[in-house]
């Protein structure tokens, strides 16, 4: 598991324990409108809408919260109008940074992004110079424990269109293309396994990091997917999994 990965799912874990419900609701109704408004509101044909779905569901969002934010998205009610945006940079110990924001205002969201980095030891990079180091792709999540033979699932995923699978952690990492994420999230669900996924950034290369510039790093990550117009922020790290859950411990 790259050291981005180990550290969403660490932020993950901790959000779903954090008092501060009301910014994760924000987030993924900003999610649930941009994905309605670009690909239509049938979660069937829409994968985006569809994961900002479920990302609802496992957030405890109330349902018409939900079916609000999908009907603003789409114009049938009355709302604002997000756009999104993607920033590119690098953060101590030369790690670099795809920053992906929801917003109103681009302006205004590249100028708290810029204020950000520059207070906490990154800089913004000029459009293009970071992108090409990340690939998107699906990435589907299986509780190890519902795996009692690996060989056997790796076959179920790869006929399913999986282009790789990482056992080495717990929970098993499933890659595919954004278009194959959808059927191969529902041929594990048919086979009766506990699917998680999302569409991500994944790094083609990986720097590691540790010592102060790990805790550097992880600070400014956080502040960074603070924002509330930031949705998620990938970067390229690798870091010591003890070391990066004893630096996320300190920072709360």
């Amino acid at each position: 598991m790259s050291g981005h990965n180990k550290w969403a799912n660490i932020k993950h874990r901790k959000a779903a324990q954090d008092a501060k419900k009301s910014k994760i609701f924000t987030k993924i109704i900003r999610e649930l409108m941009v994905a309605a408004r670009e690909g239509g509101t049938d979660p069937v044909t829409n994968t985006a809408l569809r994961a900002a779905m479920d990302k609802a569901k496992a957030a405890n969002m109330p349902k018409d919260t939900m079916e609000k934010a999908i009907k603003k998205g789409a114009g049938e009610l009355e709302g604002q109008s997000f756009v999104e945006a993607m920033y590119e940079g690098y953060a101590p110990g030369g790690v670099a940074m795809l920053i992906r924001a929801l917003t109103d205002n681009k302006n205004r969201t590249a100028q708290e992004i810029r204020h950000i980095l520059s207070k906490h030891g990154g800089n913004m990079a000029e459009s293009g110079s970071v992108a090409w180091m990340f690939e998107r792709k699906g990435v589907i999540s299986i509780p190890k424990s519902e795996i009692s033979d690996m060989d056997e699932f790796q076959l179920l995923a790869i006929d399913a269109g999986a282009e790789d699978i990482k056992d080495e952690g717990d929970p098993v990492e499933i890659i595919t293309t954004p278009e194959q994420v959808s059927d191969v999230k529902s041929t594990l669900e048919e086979n009766g396994f506990t699917v998680s996924y999302e569409l991500t950034y994944i790094p083609k290369n990986t720097v590691s990091v540790s010592g102060t510039d790990a805790e550097k790093l992880l600070k400014l990550l956080n502040l960074l997917e603070d924002s509330d117009d930031v949705q998620e922020v990938y970067a390229n790290f690798e870091m010591d999994d003890a070391e990066m859950e004893a630096i996320m411990e300190k920072l709360g």
